[in-house]
Order: C-alpha cells, then sequence, then structure tokens
C-alpha cells in the first residue's frame, strides 16, 4: 500500500510540472494570402488561419505572402510581403494587473491596431524597429523596415 501512495504521490507531482511547462498561446492567424510562416525554435510553421501563436515566435512572409494576426486582447497585427515581426512577449491578465506588448518589426511592412493592453496600460507596448522604439497610446501605426 505504501508503495502505491509512493508512486502515485510521483505521478500527480509530475503530470502537475508537465501541465505548469505548457505554454499559452497569445493569439491566431485570422488571416493568410500568399506563403507565409511562423517560425518556432528555428522551425518554419506554414502558416494557416488558425494557427496558434506564441510568445517569442517570429512571423515571415515571402514576395507573395500577407498574414493577418489577431493576439488575445484584440491587437491586430497585419504584415505585408517579404516581412518579418518578433513577437518578443505578452503578458494579459487584468485581474492580476499584468499587461505587456513587445512586437519586434524586423523587416518589411505592418500595421498595428492596438488592443486591450494599450487601452488598459498605454506604457506596457512596446513596438521596436531596428532605428527606433515606439510607445503607444491607444492607436493605430504603420510601419516600413527596409534596407538600409
Amino acid at each position: 500500500m505504501r508503495t502505491f501512495h509512493i508512486v502515485a504521490t510521483l505521478y500527480v507531482l509530475l503530470t502537475a510540472s508537465t501541465a505548469v511547462a505548457q505554454p499559452t498561446a497569445i493569439g491566431r492567424v485570422k488571416t493568410v494570402t500568399g506563403e507565409a510562416s511562423v517560425v518556432r525554435g528555428g522551425n518554419a510553421i506554414p502558416a494557416q488561419v488558425g494557427t496558434d501563436l506564441y510568445e517569442s515566435d517570429h512571423v515571415r512572409t515571402a514576395a507573395t505572402g500577407r498574414i493577418g494576426l489577431t493576439l488575445r486582447d484584440d491587437t491586430r497585427v497585419s504584415i505585408g510581403p517579404q516581412s518579418e515581426v518578433s513577437l518578443d512577449s505578452f503578458r494579459y491578465a487584468p485581474a492580476e494587473g499584468r499587461l505587456g506588448l513587445a512586437l519586434k518589426f524586423l523587416q518589411g511592412m505592418a500595421v498595428y491596431v492596438s488592443g486591450s493592453i494599450a487601452k488598459l496600460a498605454p506604457d506596457a507596448v512596446r513596438l521596436e524597429t531596428p532605428a527606433a522604439i515606439v510607445g503607444v497610446r491607444g492607436t493605430t501605426v504603420a510601419v516600413k523596415v527596409g534596407a538600409q
């Protein structure tokens, strides 16, 4: 009987830690036209409507690609051809006071439309390009990052 309790306790501990380790999706791909991918952990996944997005994902489009993303707080990002955006961080737990969003526009063209995070905590949103950092105060921002 004692062995059963030890095994049961170990099982509960192991499965609980596994459940905690599962990341939560921060958003989804809403639209895709042409060739686009989500790069996660160095692996490119062809983007499809409904593909989950996670922190640290990079979204890339080819010359024919366009993609629309919607994050959990209703932030929307539209990415044009030959573009790349990194979803650096996302915190959306308003009840706990944890809010934050950082996007890095690495290449190409994109449009950002603010969601709840920008409305609840404007200073918690950070949009970065290779040349500038933009603070958002609940608005729409168009970004173009070209070769220097």
